[in-house]
C-alpha cells in the first residue's frame, strides 16, 4: 500500500506542475484586455515561469535527495500556492511576471520531487512512465477548463484554479506521501552532477526528443495554416496530437524498459527515426493524411525516451539521483526556452518556416549518433529483481 501511495503522490506532483503549463494559453487575448498589454507581454508570463522551472531542475534534485522528494514536494506546492496568490492581487503585467517567476520554481521543484517519490516508493520504469504521462496532460486539460471559468470569474481564472489544485494536492500528499523516502547527498553533488560526462548522451537524448518535440508543437499549427489547405480547426486538432499522443508513448516506453528490457535501445533508436519521420512528413504539409501521420509518429518520438532516460539518469548517478534526473530535463527545457523563440523567427525566412522545421528533422536524427547504450538507460536496473 505504501508503494501505491507513493506513486500516486508523486504523480499528483506532477500533474499539479503540468497545469500551470496550460492555464494561461487558453485565455491570452482575455489576459492582454485585462491587463492593458499586448500579446507578446502576455507571452512573458510563460517565459518567465519556464526560464525559473529550467532554473530549479538541479537545485530542486539536490533538495529531492538530500532532504527527501515528500518535503521538497510540499516546499514546491507551497511555493505554487504562494507564486499564484500573488497573481490574483491585481491585473498588474510586471506583478504577474512576477508571480509568474515565483510558479516556475514550484513546478521545477515540483516535478523533479514527484518522479522521485515515484522512483523512491518502489515505482517501476513503467510507473515512471505512467508519471511522465500524467505531468503532461493537465496543460492540455488546463487549456479547454480555464477558458470556460474565465466568464465566471475574470482573468483570475488561471491563478484561481492552479492556487486551488496545489492546496488540495498539498494536503494529498501530506497524507499518501511514504515518511521514509529521504536520503543524505554530499552538498557539492551539483557540480559533480554537471561534469559527469555519463549523463550527458541522456541529456542529448531527452532533449532531442521531448525538447525537440514540445519545440516543434508550438509551431506545428502555424507551418500548416501556412502550407495546407486544412481549415484552422483541423490544423489546431493535428498540432494537438503531437503532444496529445506523449501522454500515452511516455507510459509505452516505460513498459518496454521493464517488460522487455533489452529491446529498449533498439525502440528508442526506432522512436528518434520516428520523429526525424514526422518532422518531415509534417513539413511537407500535405495531404492531410500525411499531416496526421507525422504528428503521430512525432507524438511517438517525443514519449518514448522519457522513461529509459529519466530511469537511466537516475541508475547512473545512485548517490543523487534526482539531481541527475534533473540535469537531464535541464537540458530538454533548455531545448525549448532557446528553440521556441528562433523556429518562430525561421517563418520571417524564404520558406515560411520550412527551414526551421527542416533544421529540427536533422537534429533529431542527429541524436542517434550519441544514443546511450542500454546499461546507461536503465536497461540492468529494471531487470533487477
Amino acid at each position: 500500500m505504501r508503494l501505491r501511495r507513493g506513486v500516486v503522490a508523486g504523480c499528483l506532483l506532477g500533474a499539479t506542475s503540468g497545469w500551470n503549463f496550460g492555464n494561461i494559453g487558453g485565455i491570452a487575448s482575455e489576459l492582454s484586455r485585462s491587463y492593458g498589454v499586448g500579446l507578446a507581454t502576455i507571452g512573458l508570463l510563460t517565459t518567465a515561469m519556464v526560464a525559473t522551472h529550467l532554473a530549479i531542475q538541479i537545485p530542486g534534485g539536490r533538495a529531492s535527495d538530500r532532504f527527501g522528494p515528500a518535503r521538497s514536494g510540499a516546499a514546491a506546492l507551497v511555493v505554487l500556492s504562494t507564486g499564484n496568490a500573488l497573481a490574483l492581487a491585481a491585473p498588474e503585467a510586471g506583478l504577474a511576471v512576477a508571480a509568474r517567476a515565483v510558479v516556475g520554481v514550484g513546478t521545477g521543484l515540483a516535478f523533479i520531487s514527484g518522479s522521485a517519490l515515484v522512483r523512491q516508493s518502489g515505482g517501476s520504469p513503467l510507473a515512471q512512465g505512467v508519471f511522465g504521462g500524467v505531468s503532461l496532460a493537465p496543460g492540455g486539460i488546463a487549456l479547454a477548463v480555464v477558458p470556460q471559468l474565465e466568464g465566471a470569474i475574470g482573468w483570475r481564472a488561471p491563478y484561481w484554479t492552479a492556487l486551488a489544485l496545489s492546496l488540495a494536492v498539498f494536503a494529498t500528499v501530506l497524507v499518501l506521501a511514504p515518511r521514509t523516502a529521504e536520503s543524505a547527498t554530499a552538498p557539492d553533488v551539483g557540480s559533480a552532477i554537471v561534469r559527469d560526462r555519463r549523463l550527458y548522451r541522456l541529456a542529448v537524448l531527452y532533449a532531442a526528443s521531448y525538447g525537440l518535440g514540445v519545440v516543434l508543437a508550438n509551431w506545428v499549427v502555424e507551418l500548416l495554416q501556412r502550407h495546407s489547405d486544412m481549415s484552422d480547426g483541423t490544423a489546431a486538432a493535428v498540432g494537438a496530437l503531437t503532444l496529445l499522443l506523449v501522454v500515452v508513448s511516455r507510459p509505452l516506453g516505460g513498459w518496454v524498459l521493464l517488460a522487455r528490457p533489452r529491446s529498449t535501445r533498439p525502440v528508442v533508436a526506432t522512436s528518434i527515426v520516428a520523429g526525424t519521420a514526422g518532422t518531415l512528413a509534417l513539413l511537407a504539409a500535405g495531404p492531410a493524411w500525411l499531416a496526421v501521420a507525422g504528428a503521430l509518429l512525432v507524438g511517438v518520438g517525443a514519449g518514448i525516451p522519457f522513461s529509459p532516460a529519466f530511469t537511466g539518469a537516475a541508475a547512473t548517478r545512485p548517490d543523487a539521483p534526482a539531481a541527475a534526473v534533473g540535469f537531464v530535463n535541464t537540458a530538454a527545457n533548455l531545448v525549448v526556452l532557446v528553440g521556441t523563440p528562433l523556429l518562430g523567427l525561421a517563418f520571417s525566412l524564404s520558406g515560411e518556416g520550412r527551414l526551421g522545421f527542416a533544421a529540427l528533422a536533422l537534429l533529431w536524427l542527429a541524436a542517434l549518433a550519441v544514443l546511450p547504450s542500454g546499461r546507461a538507460l536503465g536497461v540492468r536496473t529494471a531487470a533487477s529483481p
